[in-house]
Protein backbone atom coordinates (compact mmCIF):
# COMPACT_ATOMS: atom_id res chain seq x y z
CA UNK A 1 0.00 0.00 0.00
CA UNK A 2 2.81 2.28 0.97
CA UNK A 3 4.55 1.44 -2.31
CA UNK A 4 1.45 2.32 -4.19
CA UNK A 5 1.21 5.69 -2.47
CA UNK A 6 4.91 6.35 -3.05
CA UNK A 7 4.48 5.62 -6.74
CA UNK A 8 1.56 7.99 -6.96
CA UNK A 9 3.58 10.76 -5.31
CA UNK A 10 6.45 10.25 -7.78
CA UNK A 11 4.07 10.36 -10.72
CA UNK A 12 2.46 13.54 -9.37
CA UNK A 13 5.80 15.27 -8.88
CA UNK A 14 6.93 14.28 -12.36
CA UNK A 15 3.70 15.58 -13.87
CA UNK A 16 4.07 18.80 -11.99
CA UNK A 17 7.62 19.19 -13.25
CA UNK A 18 6.46 18.52 -16.84
CA UNK A 19 3.69 21.06 -16.45
CA UNK A 20 6.09 23.64 -15.04
CA UNK A 21 8.57 23.02 -17.84
CA UNK A 22 5.75 23.37 -20.39
CA UNK A 23 4.60 26.60 -18.84
CA UNK A 24 8.17 27.91 -18.83
CA UNK A 25 8.65 27.00 -22.51
CA UNK A 26 5.30 28.51 -23.39
CA UNK A 27 6.30 31.72 -21.62
CA UNK A 28 9.61 31.88 -23.47
CA UNK A 29 7.97 31.29 -26.85
CA UNK A 30 5.29 33.85 -26.11
CA UNK A 31 7.85 36.48 -25.13
CA UNK A 32 9.85 35.74 -28.22
CA UNK A 33 6.77 36.07 -30.46
CA UNK A 34 5.78 39.29 -28.72
CA UNK A 35 9.26 40.72 -29.17
CA UNK A 36 9.17 39.72 -32.82
CA UNK A 37 5.76 41.24 -33.19
CA UNK A 38 6.95 44.45 -31.53
CA UNK A 39 9.98 44.48 -33.81
CA UNK A 40 7.77 43.96 -36.84
CA UNK A 41 5.41 46.66 -35.63
CA UNK A 42 8.35 49.02 -35.08
CA UNK A 43 9.59 48.31 -38.60
CA UNK A 44 6.13 48.95 -39.94
CA UNK A 45 5.91 52.21 -38.00
CA UNK A 46 9.36 53.25 -39.25
CA UNK A 47 8.45 52.26 -42.78
CA UNK A 48 5.17 54.12 -42.46
CA UNK A 49 7.04 57.17 -41.10
CA UNK A 50 9.55 57.03 -43.94
CA UNK A 51 6.79 56.79 -46.52
CA UNK A 52 4.93 59.64 -44.84
CA UNK A 53 8.09 61.76 -44.78
CA UNK A 54 8.72 61.10 -48.46
CA UNK A 55 5.13 61.99 -49.24
CA UNK A 56 5.47 65.20 -47.25
CA UNK A 57 8.75 65.99 -49.00
CA UNK A 58 7.08 65.44 -52.35
CA UNK A 59 4.36 67.87 -51.33
CA UNK A 60 6.58 70.51 -49.74
CA UNK A 61 9.43 70.56 -52.23
CA UNK A 62 7.41 72.02 -55.12
CA UNK A 63 5.92 74.69 -52.86
CA UNK A 64 9.36 75.61 -51.60
CA UNK A 65 10.69 75.70 -55.13
CA UNK A 66 7.81 77.88 -56.26
CA UNK A 67 8.33 80.25 -53.37
CA UNK A 68 12.02 80.62 -54.14
CA UNK A 69 11.24 81.12 -57.81
CA UNK A 70 8.68 83.75 -56.92
CA UNK A 71 11.29 85.69 -54.98
CA UNK A 72 13.63 85.81 -57.93
CA UNK A 73 13.71 89.01 -60.02
CA UNK A 74 12.10 88.89 -63.43
CA UNK A 75 14.28 87.30 -66.04
CA UNK A 76 15.77 89.80 -68.44
CA UNK A 77 14.39 89.77 -71.94
CA UNK A 78 16.49 87.73 -74.31
CA UNK A 79 19.04 89.91 -76.07
CA UNK A 80 19.63 89.50 -79.78
CA UNK A 81 21.93 91.22 -82.21
CA UNK A 82 20.53 94.35 -83.84
CA UNK A 83 22.27 95.75 -86.91
CA UNK A 84 19.61 98.04 -88.37
CA UNK A 85 19.38 101.85 -88.34
CA UNK A 86 19.46 103.78 -85.07
CA UNK A 87 16.80 106.46 -84.83
CA UNK A 88 17.62 109.72 -83.07
CA UNK A 89 14.82 112.20 -82.53
CA UNK A 90 14.89 115.51 -80.70
CA UNK A 91 12.52 118.01 -79.14
CA UNK A 92 12.63 121.43 -77.58
CA UNK A 93 11.05 121.86 -74.13
CA UNK A 94 7.34 121.09 -74.36
CA UNK A 95 4.63 123.73 -74.30
CA UNK A 96 2.87 123.59 -70.93
CA UNK A 97 0.48 126.49 -71.63
CA UNK A 98 -0.66 126.61 -75.28
CA UNK A 99 -2.62 129.80 -74.63
CA UNK A 100 0.69 131.60 -74.10
CA UNK A 101 2.54 129.94 -76.97
CA UNK A 102 -0.17 130.47 -79.58
CA UNK A 103 -1.36 133.94 -78.60
CA UNK A 104 -0.61 135.51 -81.99
CA UNK A 105 2.40 137.50 -80.76
CA UNK A 106 5.55 137.75 -82.94
CA UNK A 107 7.01 134.52 -81.51
CA UNK A 108 3.88 132.39 -81.99
CA UNK A 109 5.00 131.16 -85.41
CA UNK A 110 8.29 129.95 -83.95
CA UNK A 111 6.39 127.98 -81.32
CA UNK A 112 4.10 126.50 -83.95
CA UNK A 113 7.12 125.47 -86.03
CA UNK A 114 9.63 124.19 -83.47
CA UNK A 115 7.77 122.98 -80.36
CA UNK A 116 5.23 120.35 -79.31
CA UNK A 117 2.65 120.52 -76.54
CA UNK A 118 2.51 118.29 -73.48
CA UNK A 119 -0.28 116.19 -74.97
CA UNK A 120 1.53 115.89 -78.30
CA UNK A 121 4.66 114.68 -76.52
CA UNK A 122 2.69 112.11 -74.55
CA UNK A 123 1.04 110.78 -77.72
CA UNK A 124 4.45 110.63 -79.38
CA UNK A 125 5.70 108.38 -76.57
CA UNK A 126 2.65 106.15 -77.00
CA UNK A 127 3.33 105.81 -80.71
CA UNK A 128 7.03 105.07 -80.26
CA UNK A 129 6.25 102.42 -77.67
CA UNK A 130 3.56 100.88 -79.85
CA UNK A 131 6.05 100.64 -82.72
CA UNK A 132 8.57 98.71 -80.58
CA UNK A 133 11.20 101.40 -80.07
CA UNK A 134 13.38 101.28 -76.97
CA UNK A 135 15.39 104.13 -75.48
CA UNK A 136 19.16 103.65 -75.40
CA UNK A 137 22.05 105.63 -74.00
CA UNK A 138 23.77 107.41 -76.90
CA UNK A 139 27.13 106.39 -75.45
CA UNK A 140 26.40 102.79 -76.50
CA UNK A 141 27.05 103.97 -80.06
CA UNK A 142 30.62 105.01 -79.28
CA UNK A 143 33.08 102.16 -79.59
CA UNK A 144 36.46 102.99 -78.07
CA UNK A 145 39.53 100.84 -78.56
CA UNK A 146 42.58 102.61 -77.23
CA UNK A 147 42.92 105.87 -79.11
CA UNK A 148 40.54 104.75 -81.86
CA UNK A 149 36.87 105.69 -81.90
CA UNK A 150 34.39 103.98 -84.21
CA UNK A 151 30.62 103.85 -84.51
CA UNK A 152 29.06 100.84 -82.82
CA UNK A 153 26.58 99.51 -85.36
CA UNK A 154 25.96 96.21 -83.59
CA UNK A 155 23.81 96.36 -80.49
CA UNK A 156 22.50 93.58 -78.25
CA UNK A 157 18.89 94.50 -77.51
CA UNK A 158 15.71 92.76 -76.35
CA UNK A 159 14.25 90.73 -79.18
CA UNK A 160 11.86 92.71 -81.39
CA UNK A 161 12.99 96.12 -80.14
CA UNK A 162 14.48 98.96 -82.22
CA UNK A 163 16.97 101.44 -80.69
CA UNK A 164 16.01 105.06 -80.17
CA UNK A 165 17.99 108.03 -78.91
CA UNK A 166 15.78 110.85 -77.63
CA UNK A 167 17.35 114.25 -77.04
CA UNK A 168 16.15 117.66 -75.91
CA UNK A 169 17.74 120.91 -77.04
CA UNK A 170 17.85 124.14 -75.01
CA UNK A 171 16.50 122.77 -71.75
CA UNK A 172 17.88 125.95 -70.21
CA UNK A 173 14.45 127.56 -69.98
CA UNK A 174 15.45 130.90 -71.44
CA UNK A 175 13.66 134.10 -70.49
CA UNK A 176 11.57 134.05 -73.68
CA UNK A 177 10.42 130.50 -72.88
CA UNK A 178 9.11 131.53 -69.49
CA UNK A 179 6.90 134.13 -71.14
CA UNK A 180 5.57 131.87 -73.87
CA UNK A 181 4.22 128.72 -72.30
CA UNK A 182 7.23 126.67 -71.13
CA UNK A 183 8.00 125.92 -67.49
CA UNK A 184 10.54 127.95 -65.52
CA UNK A 185 12.97 125.34 -64.21
CA UNK A 186 13.44 121.80 -62.96
CA UNK A 187 13.44 121.16 -59.22
CA UNK A 188 13.34 118.20 -56.82
CA UNK A 189 10.25 117.50 -54.73
CA UNK A 190 10.32 116.21 -51.15
CA UNK A 191 10.72 112.64 -52.43
CA UNK A 192 13.75 113.58 -54.51
CA UNK A 193 11.90 113.25 -57.83
CA UNK A 194 12.43 115.70 -60.69
CA UNK A 195 9.53 118.12 -61.15
CA UNK A 196 8.98 121.42 -62.88
CA UNK A 197 8.40 124.80 -61.29
CA UNK A 198 6.29 127.40 -63.08
CA UNK A 199 4.33 130.55 -62.48
CA UNK A 200 1.09 129.82 -64.31
CA UNK A 201 -0.81 132.40 -66.36
CA UNK A 202 -3.06 133.10 -63.38
CA UNK A 203 -0.01 134.02 -61.29
CA UNK A 204 -0.02 130.92 -59.09
CA UNK A 205 3.10 128.84 -58.46
CA UNK A 206 2.84 125.36 -59.93
CA UNK A 207 5.03 122.35 -59.09
CA UNK A 208 4.21 119.49 -61.42
CA UNK A 209 5.38 116.19 -62.85
CA UNK A 210 3.05 116.54 -65.80
CA UNK A 211 4.17 119.54 -67.87
CA UNK A 212 7.87 119.01 -68.73
CA UNK A 213 9.68 116.33 -70.72
CA UNK A 214 11.82 114.91 -67.92
CA UNK A 215 9.10 114.02 -65.39
CA UNK A 216 6.70 112.94 -68.15
CA UNK A 217 9.24 110.53 -69.63
CA UNK A 218 10.28 109.34 -66.18
CA UNK A 219 6.69 108.40 -65.44
CA UNK A 220 6.19 106.76 -68.83
CA UNK A 221 9.25 104.54 -68.34
CA UNK A 222 8.05 103.68 -64.85
CA UNK A 223 4.78 102.46 -66.34
CA UNK A 224 6.47 100.85 -69.37
CA UNK A 225 9.92 99.63 -68.24
CA UNK A 226 10.46 97.79 -71.52
CA UNK A 227 10.58 101.18 -73.26
CA UNK A 228 14.02 101.74 -71.74
CA UNK A 229 17.16 99.63 -72.22
CA UNK A 230 19.22 99.46 -69.03
CA UNK A 231 17.37 102.45 -67.57
CA UNK A 232 18.23 104.91 -70.35
CA UNK A 233 16.09 108.03 -70.67
CA UNK A 234 17.22 110.95 -72.84
CA UNK A 235 20.09 113.22 -73.84
CA UNK A 236 19.90 116.84 -72.62
CA UNK A 237 21.79 119.27 -74.89
CA UNK A 238 22.59 122.44 -72.97
CA UNK A 239 23.87 125.86 -73.88
CA UNK A 240 25.17 128.16 -71.13
CA UNK A 241 24.40 131.78 -71.92
CA UNK A 242 21.35 131.78 -69.66
CA UNK A 243 22.45 129.08 -67.25
CA UNK A 244 21.24 125.47 -67.13
CA UNK A 245 17.90 123.80 -66.40
CA UNK A 246 16.34 127.14 -65.46
CA UNK A 247 19.07 128.20 -63.04
CA UNK A 248 20.90 131.36 -64.12
CA UNK A 249 24.34 129.93 -63.42
CA UNK A 250 25.71 132.31 -66.06
CA UNK A 251 25.26 135.15 -63.56
CA UNK A 252 28.46 134.30 -61.77
CA UNK A 253 28.68 137.63 -59.93
CA UNK A 254 25.15 137.56 -58.54
CA UNK A 255 24.72 137.40 -54.76
CA UNK A 256 22.83 134.10 -54.92
CA UNK A 257 25.11 132.43 -57.49
CA UNK A 258 26.34 129.76 -55.09
CA UNK A 259 22.78 128.84 -54.11
CA UNK A 260 21.73 128.63 -57.76
CA UNK A 261 24.72 126.42 -58.46
CA UNK A 262 23.94 124.11 -55.52
CA UNK A 263 20.32 123.75 -56.60
CA UNK A 264 21.31 123.05 -60.18
CA UNK A 265 23.85 120.44 -59.10
CA UNK A 266 21.23 118.59 -57.05
CA UNK A 267 18.97 118.30 -60.09
CA UNK A 268 21.88 117.31 -62.35
CA UNK A 269 22.93 114.57 -59.95
CA UNK A 270 19.40 113.20 -59.79
CA UNK A 271 19.06 113.27 -63.57
CA UNK A 272 22.23 111.24 -63.94
CA UNK A 273 21.03 108.75 -61.31
CA UNK A 274 17.81 108.20 -63.24
CA UNK A 275 19.24 107.53 -66.70
CA UNK A 276 19.64 110.99 -68.23
CA UNK A 277 22.83 112.09 -70.00
CA UNK A 278 24.14 115.44 -71.22
CA UNK A 279 25.61 117.01 -74.36
CA UNK A 280 27.10 120.32 -75.38
CA UNK A 281 24.91 122.58 -77.48
CA UNK A 282 27.55 125.32 -77.54
CA UNK A 283 27.69 128.11 -75.00
CA UNK A 284 26.01 130.83 -77.04
CA UNK A 285 23.97 128.66 -79.47
CA UNK A 286 26.17 129.80 -82.36
CA UNK A 287 25.94 128.52 -85.91
CA UNK A 288 29.20 126.56 -85.93
CA UNK A 289 29.37 126.54 -89.72
CA UNK A 290 29.01 130.32 -90.07
CA UNK A 291 31.04 131.72 -87.17
CA UNK A 292 34.81 132.18 -87.34
CA UNK A 293 37.15 129.53 -86.04
CA UNK A 294 38.38 131.78 -83.22
CA UNK A 295 34.86 132.56 -82.08
CA UNK A 296 33.94 128.86 -82.07
CA UNK A 297 37.06 128.09 -80.01
CA UNK A 298 36.15 130.80 -77.49
CA UNK A 299 32.54 129.58 -77.30
CA UNK A 300 33.65 125.98 -76.74
CA UNK A 301 36.09 126.92 -73.99
CA UNK A 302 33.47 128.96 -72.20
CA UNK A 303 30.97 126.11 -72.38
CA UNK A 304 33.49 123.73 -70.85
CA UNK A 305 34.30 126.21 -68.08
CA UNK A 306 30.74 127.14 -67.11
CA UNK A 307 28.63 124.14 -68.12
CA UNK A 308 30.88 121.10 -68.24
CA UNK A 309 32.06 122.05 -64.75
CA UNK A 310 28.45 121.41 -63.62
CA UNK A 311 27.35 118.42 -65.68
CA UNK A 312 30.70 116.66 -66.05
CA UNK A 313 32.51 115.56 -69.23
CA UNK A 314 30.51 114.50 -72.26
CA UNK A 315 31.54 113.00 -75.58
CA UNK A 316 28.54 114.44 -77.45
CA UNK A 317 28.32 117.77 -79.28
CA UNK A 318 24.92 118.74 -80.68
CA UNK A 319 25.26 121.38 -83.40
CA UNK A 320 23.05 124.44 -82.78
CA UNK A 321 20.58 124.83 -85.64
CA UNK A 322 21.76 121.41 -86.84
CA UNK A 323 24.41 123.27 -88.81
CA UNK A 324 27.49 121.07 -88.81
CA UNK A 325 30.97 122.06 -89.82
CA UNK A 326 32.80 120.47 -92.73
CA UNK A 327 33.99 117.01 -91.75
CA UNK A 328 37.75 116.98 -91.27
CA UNK A 329 38.02 120.78 -91.24
CA UNK A 330 39.95 122.84 -88.70
CA UNK A 331 36.74 123.47 -86.74
CA UNK A 332 35.87 119.79 -86.81
CA UNK A 333 39.30 118.84 -85.51
CA UNK A 334 39.06 121.45 -82.74
CA UNK A 335 35.75 120.04 -81.50
CA UNK A 336 37.10 116.48 -81.57
CA UNK A 337 40.28 117.54 -79.77
CA UNK A 338 38.06 119.18 -77.14
CA UNK A 339 36.69 115.74 -76.28
CA UNK A 340 33.59 115.58 -78.47
CA UNK A 341 33.80 112.27 -80.30
CA UNK A 342 30.15 112.11 -81.42
CA UNK A 343 28.87 115.16 -83.29
CA UNK A 344 25.15 115.31 -84.01
CA UNK A 345 23.44 117.32 -86.73
CA UNK A 346 19.93 117.29 -88.22
CA UNK A 347 18.85 115.10 -91.10
CA UNK A 348 15.73 113.52 -92.64
CA UNK A 349 16.58 109.91 -91.79
CA UNK A 350 18.86 107.83 -89.53
CA UNK A 351 22.56 108.44 -90.13
CA UNK A 352 25.53 107.12 -88.16
CA UNK A 353 29.06 107.11 -89.55
CA UNK A 354 32.57 107.03 -88.18
CA UNK A 355 35.33 109.29 -89.43
CA UNK A 356 39.07 108.64 -89.46
CA UNK A 357 38.88 106.40 -86.34
CA UNK A 358 38.54 109.41 -84.04
CA UNK A 359 34.98 110.74 -84.42
CA UNK A 360 31.41 109.74 -85.18
CA UNK A 361 28.78 111.75 -87.03
CA UNK A 362 25.07 111.29 -86.40
CA UNK A 363 21.87 112.88 -87.69
CA UNK A 364 18.70 113.55 -85.70
CA UNK A 365 15.10 113.95 -86.80
CA UNK A 366 13.25 116.98 -85.46
CA UNK A 367 9.86 116.28 -83.87
CA UNK A 368 8.01 119.59 -83.89
CA UNK A 369 5.21 121.51 -85.55
CA UNK A 370 6.92 121.48 -88.94
CA UNK A 371 7.51 117.73 -89.11
CA UNK A 372 4.16 116.79 -87.57
CA UNK A 373 2.19 119.03 -89.92
CA UNK A 374 4.16 118.73 -93.17
CA UNK A 375 6.28 115.54 -93.00
CA UNK A 376 3.82 112.87 -91.92
CA UNK A 377 5.05 110.30 -94.45
CA UNK A 378 8.63 110.74 -93.35
CA UNK A 379 7.62 110.22 -89.73
CA UNK A 380 5.43 107.19 -90.42
CA UNK A 381 8.00 104.58 -89.26
CA UNK A 382 7.97 106.31 -85.89
CA UNK A 383 4.44 107.55 -85.36
CA UNK A 384 1.06 108.47 -86.73
CA UNK A 385 1.36 112.27 -86.91
CA UNK A 386 -2.40 112.75 -87.24
CA UNK A 387 -2.91 110.93 -83.94
CA UNK A 388 -0.24 113.03 -82.25
CA UNK A 389 -1.91 116.27 -83.45
CA UNK A 390 -5.40 115.40 -82.15
CA UNK A 391 -5.33 118.17 -79.56
CA UNK A 392 -6.19 120.83 -82.19
CA UNK A 393 -4.74 123.81 -80.31
CA UNK A 394 -2.35 125.04 -82.97
CA UNK A 395 -3.17 128.13 -85.03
Amino acid sequence: MEETNLLRRKVGIKSLIIILIGLFLFFLIGCSDQAAMQQDNQKQVEASHDESTEDEQDKVAPDKSQKEEGNQPEKEAQLVEYTGPVEHIFFHPVIAYPELAFDQDPISKGYNDYFVTVKEFKRTLEELYKNDYILIDINLLINKAGSKVTANRTLMLPEGKKPLVLSIDDMNYYDYMRKNGNVYKLILNDEGEVCSYTIAPDGKEVISQDNAIVPILDQFVKEHPDFSFQGAKGLIALTGYQGVLGYRTNQRNSEDFNQKKRNALKVIERLKETGWTFASHGYGHLDARKVSYDRLVKDTKRWKKEVESLIGPTAVYVYPYGSRVVTGSKKFKMLVDSGFTLLASVGPSPYLKGYNHNAIMMDRRHIDGISLQTQQDRLSPLMDADYVLQEKVRP
